[in-house]
This record gives structure tokens, C-alpha cells and sequence, in this order.
């Protein structure tokens, strides 16, 4: 990944001992690059921060058609495993006519605690539905039941995946030059920073249109929004910054140091990517570019515990701290 910048410090005391590196774009809604740090042109898995274009097709085709904004929350989440997202899932498995074993995501022990010890204790060993891509594999399995495709809806070649690579390429407006295949085993296509944030900025103005696509872009990113605590779970950052800007941005993370912005008032996509896939340091710098752009308050109790975190050894003791570094101030 070339070209990176310095985005994050890590200091320990006086001394800077750590720098993550990455790339960031803000998007308007014509496409064209408002700031970019690093190289836009860098080639990315967005990972779980592309859930809500994935989610495109089963509102598009009719078959999310009544889906409430719980759902589509979840269809669109990371979640904890907590139980206001097992038993929403669940929910809407039975009203699907379906059960566990039709996901293809795998099993994941839930990262909620009540609902981790709550296993431990009663030694059971988690299911799929913990799996924090449970919701939106119901999704798919939703679009699966219109669409009349075969058992294994994860599969590159399958409709489902289909429908979800030609609304990536569409929205991001790129040709995706390869995929992988994510945690949950589903296809995650490749596009640039660049292209990432202008999909972004589609869901931002997609209430200032009437088509379908955005029609069904402003439902997710309204259902997001609304529903924080869906989209990822107590304690997350998500969740936490989402509910620090009164539900006026969608925010989401994914793995290896990937998260995204939607701002419907400014019209402005955001993404980014940590070049190492640090967490804590895509949490920072997310942070600080919703700062810079006006829409998070620097002094917010969520900011300062995702921004400019202390660093405490095992005592609780500070030795240091995080905070962006000075391209993002």
C-alpha cells in the first residue's frame, strides 16, 4: 500500500512510540475529493464497512419491501452477540420460515459479556446466529427466498452475490479488480479509498433523489442512524459515536483498521483505512476527521475515549496517550 501518511500517534510519556499510517478520503456528492490524506487511489477491502451496500439488493428487489428499521439496522450491523441482537435475528429467521443452520457465516462467540459468560456458565458452545454478521446473512437470506437461488448464497457465483457485486461497482463507481472472502465468508470486493468515500457520499444525498437505488440507500442509512445500538452494541465505537451526534451521521466500522462516515446534512461520504488495521487507531482518526468536518463535538465523552485516549498499564495507571496526528488537526 503505497504512500501512506501518519494519522494516529501512540506516545508513552514524552517519548512517540508508535505511528499508524493510513489513507483517508472525504467525498461530496459529485464524486470529487473535498480532503484526502495518503493516497486516494489505494486499493482497500472495506470489509464489514460495506454492509450497507450490500444490503442494496434486498431493498431494490422488492423482497425487503416492509422491513423495519430494526432490520435493516441489523442487516447492516457488527454486532455484539447481545441478546437485543440474537433475539431480533432469531425473530426474523422464524418469520423467514428458516433456522440457524441455513447460514453460511459460521459460529462466533458473541463479544456482549453477559451473553459470552452466559454460555460459559451453562456450557453451550455459540451458533451462528452470534456470529456478528448474523443480520446481515439474514438479509441475504432474504434476497435469497425472492431471488429462488440454490443453499449456498455465499458463494461468488451465486445471485445473491451478484446482485451485491453489481450495487458495489455501481455505487462505488469502479471496476472491483478482485475479492476476498470476508470472516463471515461472504465475497468483500476490492475498490479504492476514493471509491469507497463517493458510495459513501451516494448514501449521504440519497434523499435529495427519488430512484430506487437511493430511495433504499437513505432507508439503511436512516435505519443505522436511528438505531445505534443495533449496529454494533454497548461500549462500541460505533454505537458510541453514532449516539454522541444525535443520530445526524452513520458511522461503521470494519476489520483491519477500516471505518466510514455517511453525513447526510454536509452531503459527505467519508473512508478510511489504517494501513496496519489497528482498531484503535481507525477509531481515532475517524473521530478526528468527524471533528474537523462539524459534526462531533471534540469535548463529547464518546470523542475523547475514541480520539485521544489515555494508554493504562495493568494498574490503571497513564502512561501515555493516543491522538491523531498533525494532518488530521
Amino acid at each position: 500500500m503505497t504512500n501512506p501518511v501518519d494519522l494516529v500517534e501512540i506516545w508513552r510519556g514524552d517519548l512517540l512510540e508508535c505511528v499508524h499510517q493510513g489513507h483517508a478520503v472525504v467525498c461530496d456528492d459529485t464524486g470529487q475529493i473535498v480532503q484526502a490524506w495518503g493516497d486516494p487511489t489505494a486499493v482497500i477491502y472495506p470489509r464489514s464497512s460495506s454492509k450497507m451496500i450490500q444490503a442494496l439488493p434486498l431493498l431494490e428487489s422488492g423482497a425487503g419491501a416492509g422491513l423495519g428499521q430494526e432490520r435493516l439496522a441489523l442487516a447492516c450491523a457488527s454486532h455484539q452477540g447481545a441478546a437485543i441482537h440474537t433475539d431480533r435475528v432469531q425473530a426474523w429467521l422464524d418469520d423467514l420460515g428458516l433456522g440457524e443452520d441455513d447460514f453460511r457465516c459460521g459460529p462466533q462467540m458473541p463479544n456482549d459479556k453477559d451473553a459470552r459468560y452466559g454460555l460459559i456458565r451453562a456450557h453451550q458452545e455459540p451458533c451462528q446466529i452470534h456470529n456478528n454478521c448474523s443480520g446481515k446473512h439474514t438479509g441475504f437470506l432474504m434476497l435469497n427466498q425472492h431471488l429462488g437461488g440454490g443453499p449456498d448464497y455465499e458463494l461468488i457465483d451465486h445471485p445473491v452475490q451478484k446482485a451485491c457485486k453489481a450495487a458495489f461497482e455501481e455505487v462505488t463507481q469502479e471496476t472491483s479488480p478482485m475479492y476476498g472472502i470476508d470472516g463471515c465468508s461472504a465475497p468483500n470486493h476490492a475498490c479504492t479509498v476514493h471509491g469507497m468515500a463517493r458510495a459513501m457520499a451516494f448514501f449521504a444525498s440519497a434523499q435529495d433523489r427519488s430512484d430506487l437505488r437511493s430511495n433504499a440507500a437513505a432507508q439503511l442509512t436512516a435505519a443505522m442512524a436511528k438505531h445505534p445500538d443495533l449496529v454494533a452494541g454497548e461500549t462500541r465505537a460505533c454505537t458510541d459515536l453514532m449516539r454522541a451526534m444525535d443520530g445526524k451521521v452513520t458511522i461503521k466500522t470494519g476489520a483491519e483498521g477500516v471505518f466510514i462516515a455517511i453525513i447526510p446534512e454536509k452531503r459527505l461520504g467519508v473512508a478510511l483505512k489504517i494501513s496496519d488495521g489497528a482498531t484503535r487507531a481507525s477509531e481515532s482518526a475517524i473521530a478526528a476527521i468527524l471533528v474537523k468536518l462539524g459534526v462531533l463535538d471534540a469535548n463529547h465523552p464518546a470523542t475523547k475515549a475514541r480520539m485521544n485516549p489515555p494508554v493504562q498499564n495493568w494498574r490503571k495507571t497513564v502512561t501515555g496517550h493516543i491522538r491523531p496526528a498533525a494532518a488530521l488537526l
